[in-house]
């Protein structure tokens, strides 16, 4: 499986992979649930290797780390998936 973050890159640089709709689901302990956001509403700072910043539908911004991260999905179609613990 490829780690998160090459994946993250791929679909910012690269053009043609990066061109479909992403969503980004992720474990939010205190909701006890997956929050999906799309890819657009993902920040990436670039001081910071081991988070992404994610905004809400409600404006609110999560600091979401990378081994949150469960699901990747391009189009509808689940194309990485964390191994859950």
């Amino acid at each position: 499986m490829i780690p998160i973050h090459e994946l993250f890159a791929r679909i910012r640089w690269d053009p043609e992979f990066g061109r479909a709709r992403f969503v980004i689901a992720y474990l939010d302990h205190r909701k006890e649930a997956l929050v999906r956001v799309p890819f657009e509403h993902i920040r990436i700072p670039e001081d910071h290797h081991f988070a992404v910043e994610a905004v809400e539908d409600d404006g609110t911004l999560h600091s979401v780390p990378y081994h949150r991260v469960r699901e990747v999905w391009r189009d509808g179609v689940l194309v990485w998936q964390r191994e859950h613990a």
